[in-house]
């Protein structure tokens, strides 16, 4: 009985300390969330460091004497302040050291560029570097708190004295929150802190390691829904093959080949080979196909694999041990106002031990100069000891800045006999002097602490700035097409009576190479039109007249056609382009009524209007069966259109009679410096209009020149001098530098194939072009290195005639020269060619058939009688 109350009891004291599954589970992972954001995933906002880093780097503090230490030694010391395994703690000093500013690394650290691992830690040594020693560090500046265990203190935060959070960037996924905080350049941090401290206005964008493009147009200060986008540079190599040399942050050269190697398989792009050669710096060759045009590729490199990647920024931060979300100006902003606060507090500090030091050094000359210690021979307490050195200290302390107290008069008793004796009035005199000037400057640097800010961030700069130069390039990027850029590897065929087109009828009539992302455009007999996308089948309706790859906001590309209205039987005609459509939807081109029927069409890729003869049905009183008409003089309106009349009376056959030419005004194309890329948008300098004939001229530093079919997706190097549109009959005048003979010389040339890549200077290393004057009669001023020599003019003109672009040029001198300027070219008048008026306004009314006028129908009485035979092209 006794043993069963026993057992009772103990289970009544159970059933009091049972906790709901509810409540347990809220606590404990409320608790395991607010440590996950704390204590591992988030970076302080004064420091810059999340947990472990921060633990890091006081451990390699705590083991710094000016030499190397074994990565695994500085592990294994962390985990005195960080309560978790080895791997973790030596990931995050990789990573730290990765970012090449805080850890000074001995050995296999990894390659940022091409992901490999760093060697393990008991291989690898690291030290900190000298930039870390100057601005993170100062115990008496640091708040601390005990350890995990509570053997040790740790720092709260570090008295780090630079925006270090937005230096090195930071990524970290907790519960319910991330944060994606992108790296800065060093040295564009503290030219922005400076600028805060005086009052002005700045923006800081990221820049990465791995170098590459950035498009921060739509960075948003760090803050949510931003978005960076980050391409590699590739550039051509030459006419076959592509090189990439920087590629985009948070990728490798692994992934980066792998995602090209899966475009290649899946047909979004087409190269050969690709090698990666990268070491110390990135370099990817990638081999193209014969006939594969090296800037198309490279825009499908961009559109389809990770040489552009989008990277969207959340800047997350821990502030009064609370997560916040802010911007990367208020985040610098708060790190620089906290280095004012540190750099004042180390003033203070500093303030306040001078004075100390000179408070001492004066109550120590005292003592010694006016011979107090001999008061104390008599006395035989300690107590009198020091009642009677403060009485003989009395008389001599009123200049003091504060009491004298017991604590130091204690100390005065500690000075050694040695030094008595061999005290130096005038150096002590000296001595205090100089402490008297150290706290002068002091308090004047705490006076104009702003300005001490400025300069201690100019002393930064200059110590450590020096190859922190900016490596990511910021431009404006053009959104990429990807049906314009998309190999097409694919054939697109149409069975035309059954109404059936894809890839798959390799049977029927082949239309056109595709791809998969490619969209039809298809026109039938009844005077439907539909756009669908490329599939292996579909059907589209019977009797297809015109198929072709739909190119989106297309305005060159006109339709002509003349339709039958089955209403009345009137014929129109039109002309239109289908720059965007409805997917998948028919459209009707007639007037649609039953009945309609397309009666002539054609296609024409860059505007052109034909000259069509039109014969009638001879019915009636009808007397005039034939006539022609341009189309040209059609004005170009939308597909809705009703058109205009051709006849009222049966047209019995619709002929060609002349071939047409473009009816659309010159392109004017423009080159927006910003992207480096052509437009038709009146972005960046006009460079003037283009018909179908015109080429761009393109000259470059290295002395190649060529002339190109304008096309908006052409790519420019970096080192281009010249881009303008080609005159045949305008001489292009240099000066350049031949390395071989050393001497300068001057040529004129006009290009001889404009078809070919070639190079106007001599091949030899040396050899460097100086100017290149592109007027039709320039004139120059060359400037002599030497000072005795007197400055010389040069009329192009007059000093060398025009020659081959192969000569070598007269020579112009063998002195070096210091400059050349263009000046004001020579008079010119630049010959006019005769220009086409083209014709905009609406056409005139076809002739009246109803005129009475003599009719040639004897060669026409023999003609077929199939009414509206279709005409296509």
């Amino acid at each position: 009985m006794a043993e069963y109350e026993e057992i009772e009891e103990n289970n009544d004291q159970n059933e009091e300390t049972i906790t709901k599954i509810g409540g347990m589970y809220e606590d404990w992972f409320l608790d395991y969330a607010s440590y996950v954001i704390l204590e591992r995933a988030v970076p302080g906002i004064n420091d810059g460091f999340k947990p472990v880093q921060r633990r890091i780097m006081q451990s390699m503090k705590d083991l710094d004497d000016g030499r190397y230490n074994k990565v695994a030694n500085l592990v294994g010391h962390t985990m005195q302040y960080h309560p978790h395994g080895d791997a973790s703690i030596a990931d995050a000093m990789v990573q730290l050291g990765q970012k090449e500013l805080l850890i000074d690394m001995q050995g296999n650290w990894g390659n940022i560029f091409t992901g490999d691992r760093a060697a393990a830690s008991r291989y690898i040594e690291a030290r900190l570097s000298k930039f870390a020693l100057t601005v993170v560090f100062n115990p008496k500046t640091t708040k601390w708190q005990a350890s995990y265990d509570g053997r040790r203190k740790e720092p709260i935060d570090l008295p780090v004295k630079f925006p270090m959070l937005l230096a090195q960037g930071a990524e970290g996924i907790a519960v319910g929150l991330s944060t994606k905080i992108l790296p800065h350049n060093f040295n564009e941090l503290i030219q922005a802190s400076i600028k805060i401290l005086k009052g002005q206005s700045f923006s800081i964008f990221p820049d990465f390691l791995t170098g590459g493009i950035a498009d921060v147009s739509n960075y948003n200060e760090g803050k949510r829904g931003g978005k960076v986008r980050v391409r590699a540079k590739i550039s051509q190599k030459d006419k076959t093959s592509l090189v990439i040399t920087e590629i985009p942050y948070a990728t490798n050269t692994s992934s980066l080949i792998e995602s090209i190697l899966k475009a290649n398989e899946k047909g979004k792009i087409k190269i050969k080979k690709i090698e990666d050669n990268t070491a110390r710096d990135v370099e990817i060759l990638i081999q193209l196909p014969g006939g594969v045009s090296p800037d198309k590729t490279i825009d499908a490199l961009y559109a389809f694999t990770n040489c552009e990647v989008s990277i969207s920024p959340l800047c997350c931060i821990i502030e009064d041990n609370k997560p916040i979300f802010i911007g990367v100006r208020d985040a610098l902003k708060h790190s620089t106002h906290h280095t004012v606060d540190l750099l004042t507090k180390e003033l203070e500090i500093q303030l306040a031990e001078l004075e100390e030091q000179w408070h001492f050094s004066s109550l120590e000359r005292i003592f010694i100069e006016n011979r107090i210690y001999r008061d104390i021979e008599e006395e035989e307490t300690w107590e009198g000891v020091i009642k009677a050195i403060d009485k003989g200290l009395k008389p001599h302390i009123k200049h003091l800045k504060r009491a004298v107290t017991e604590d130091d008069i204690v100390r005065l008793t500690e000075i050694r006999i040695k030094k008595i004796s061999k005290f130096d009035i005038d150096k002590a005199k000296q001595f205090i002097e100089g402490l008297e000037e150290k706290i002068a400057a002091v308090k004047n640097n705490l006076a104009n602490i702003i300005d001490y800010a400025i300069n201690y961030f100019k002393d930064l700069k200059e110590k450590f700035g020096k190859g922190r130069e900016r490596k990511t390039d910021i431009r404006i990027f053009e959104d990429i097409v990807a049906t314009k850029v998309v190999m097409r590897n694919s054939k697109l065929y149409m069975n035309r009576a059954e109404g059936f087109i894809g890839t798959s009828l390799k049977k029927d009539e082949f239309v056109a190479d595709c791809a998969d992302i490619d969209d039809v455009i298809v026109f039938r007999n009844d005077g439907k039109m539909l756009v669908t996308k490329v599939d292996s089948k579909t059907f589209v309706g019977k009797n297809i007249i015109h198929a072709a790859v739909f190119k989106k906001n297309d305005k060159r590309t006109i339709y002509n056609l003349i339709y039958k209205d089955g209403k009345t039987g009137v014929s129109f005609m039109k002309r239109f382009s289908v720059t965007s459509i409805t997917r998948d939807k028919e459209y009707d081109l007639t007037t649609g009524a039953k009945g309609s029927k397309l009666l002539y069409f054609t296609a024409n890729p860059n505007g052109e209007a034909e000259v069509v003869t039109i014969n009638l049905r001879p019915v009636g009183l009808i007397k005039k069966l034939k006539w022609d008409i341009d189309l040209a003089d059609l004005s170009i309106k939308g597909r809705g259109s009703k058109g205009n009349m051709v006849s009222k009376y049966p047209i019995r056959k619709i002929e060609l009679k002349e071939k047409g030419v473009s009816t659309l005004k010159p392109r004017k194309i423009w080159f927006d410096e910003t992207v480096q890329r052509l437009n038709v948008d009146d972005r960046g300098d006009l460079i003037g209009e283009f018909t179908a004939d015109d080429r761009l001229l393109i000259i470059n530093q290295k002395g190649d020149l060529k002339t190109i079919i304008p096309n908006l997706n052409t790519h420019f190097d970096s080192d281009m001098i010249v881009l303008e549109k080609w005159k045949p009959n305008k001489p292009i005048s240099v000066v350049y530098y031949d390395g071989e003979r050393e001497r300068y010389y001057v040529k004129r040339f006009m290009i001889e194939h404009p078809d070919r890549e070639e190079k106007f200077i001599t091949e030899h290393p040396s050899s460097k072009l100086m100017i290149v004057a592109m007027d039709y009669r320039p004139m120059a001023e060359v400037i002599y290195s030497k000072r005795s020599l007197e400055n010389e003019i040069i009329n192009f003109e007059e000093f060398i005639a025009v020659k081959g672009i192969k000569a070598l040029g007269n020579q112009l001198t063998t002195e070096k020269i210091k400059d050349i300027n263009l000046l004001e070219p020579l008079a010119y008048d630049e010959p006019v060619l005769e220009e086409v008026e083209l014709v905009e306004e609406e056409i005139i009314k076809a002739p009246d058939v109803n005129k009475k006028e003599e009719s040639d129908t004897d060669s026409d009485d023999n003609e077929e009688e199939d009414e509206g035979q279709i005409t296509l092209f």
